[in-house]
């Protein structure tokens, strides 16, 4: 929305001036009027040059969403109307572009529309998860508690994302040194010892060759290495945008071995927590099934809860197509078939996701613990091997100067 500077005289006679953030000139003009202002001067304020360009602008993050939903319910639970503690909290917001934000939802509640609506249009901040449970707490007169319930949600959600990440960084950070570590002796190292080797005279072993002509190799295809790997990550990123690409990659994620179970029992946290939030906060099971497969994160996860949609849509149980589905764990069908037959599914749902809260923090220990040695042997065999694949012909001339 523009903002409209503006000049005038108070009730009082007083000179005032002043900023104003409307729709239009014609609303800024009855704001002014409910301010009792005698205008003087009204125009739109000049915009910012760098205004409109995204990457100059901060990223709306999940904690500034968390901060929000925690403040916003604490301000309406306290009896503030909607309106004001939106404006408050557009106020103090620090993150200029989510100020923006909430502006643009208070001037349409303003105007008539309702919160959930005002925010789905906005979807980069709030996804049809937040938007269907604040519409659910609207008609439900509880909406206090409904984005309480979200900001817990969302905490325990960023954890889990947290605890996966950490998981993931240590073994990649690795890798890539091991990498670099390896290109810089290929290329810098081992064409000094090569020339070194030629002084010398007499065949190389079998190894150092190796090493040897790996250098070369590098050395002369420097570029077209660093051209095929940004090519493969390419097609990989195009592959993975696919429908059935996407499928296939999913799937490699949740068979593999040892991610693979964290990954799934990921999965399972996630459904469980978000289905029973929604379930909690009285958003009907269809459409709260169909909003959870599709920030599953995973296309298997998803296509299988599409399929319990089908299946309950029929008049059959969630937890019978749930166990069709091969995704989810027995233990996690049983459990839901006893919330199902005793009216406490939600219920049920969050304790599925607490224990597997515990669980997620189990693989990751237990992926930590697997990968630090795997690390160890991975780089001590790479860059021992090439040290050692060096030194050979010294050993070899140490012992013909010895002998």
């Amino acid at each position: 929305m523009p903002f409209y500077i503006w000049k005038g005289v108070n009730s009082y006679g007083e000179k005032r001036k002043g900023k104003l953030e409307m729709p239009n000139e014609a609303m800024a003009q009855a704001q002014l009027k409910k301010m009792r202002i005698t205008v003087s001067m009204l125009k739109e304020a000049p915009k910012d040059l760098f205004g409109n360009l995204a990457f100059l602008k901060p990223n709306i993050t999940g904690k500034d969403v968390v901060i929000f939903t925690r403040q916003l319910s604490t301000m309406i639970d306290a009896g503030l109307p909607l309106v004001q503690s939106l404006e408050i909290l557009g106020e103090q917001v620090e993150n200029p572009s989510f100020k923006k934000v909430l502006r643009t939802i208070r001037a349409d509640v303003e105007t008539g529309s309702t919160f959930a609506d005002a925010m789905k249009k906005h979807p980069t901040c709030f996804d049809n998860l937040y938007c269907n449970m604040v519409e659910a707490g609207e008609v439900g007169g509880i909406l206090d508690t409904i984005l309480n319930r979200l900001a817990a949600f969302m905490e325990k959600n960023m954890a889990l994302k947290k605890k996966v990440k950490g998981a993931m960084t240590y073994p990649i950070i690795c890798i890539c040194i091991s990498f670099v570590v390896m290109a810089v002796m290929l290329v810098f190292v081992v064409p000094v010892f090569e020339k070194m080797f030629k002084d010398f005279g007499g065949a190389l072993p079998g190894p150092t060759q190796f090493v040897v002509d790996l250098s070369a190799f590098a050395q002369h295809n420097f570029h077209y290495i660093i051209g095929a790997i940004f090519a493969a990550i390419y097609v990989v990123k195009k592959i993975y945008k696919t429908e059935k690409g996407r499928i296939q990659m999913d799937r490699l994620l949740l068979n593999m071995p040892i991610i693979g179970t964290l990954l799934r029992r990921v999965a399972v946290a996630k459904f469980t927590r978000t289905l029973g939030t929604m379930l909690q906060s009285g958003v009907p099971i269809l459409e709260a099934l169909n909003v959870v497969a599709r920030t599953a994160g995973n296309k298997v996860i998803e296509m299988a809860v599409f399929r319990v949609t089908d299946s309950i849509s029929e008049g059959r149980s969630i937890a019978e197509p749930l166990e069709e589905t091969g995704v989810f764990p027995g233990m996690v069908v049983q459990m839901i078939n006893v919330g199902e037959a005793t009216g406490a599914l939600d219920v049920m749902l969050s304790k599925i996701a607490d224990f597997y809260d515990e669980e997620v923090d189990q693989a990751v220990d237990n992926l930590t613990a697997a990968i630090e040695p795997l690390m160890m042997c991975f780089l001590g065999g790479m860059i021992g091997g090439l040290v050692i694949a060096m030194y050979l012909p010294i050993f070899s001339m140490a012992s013909v100067v010895g002998g």
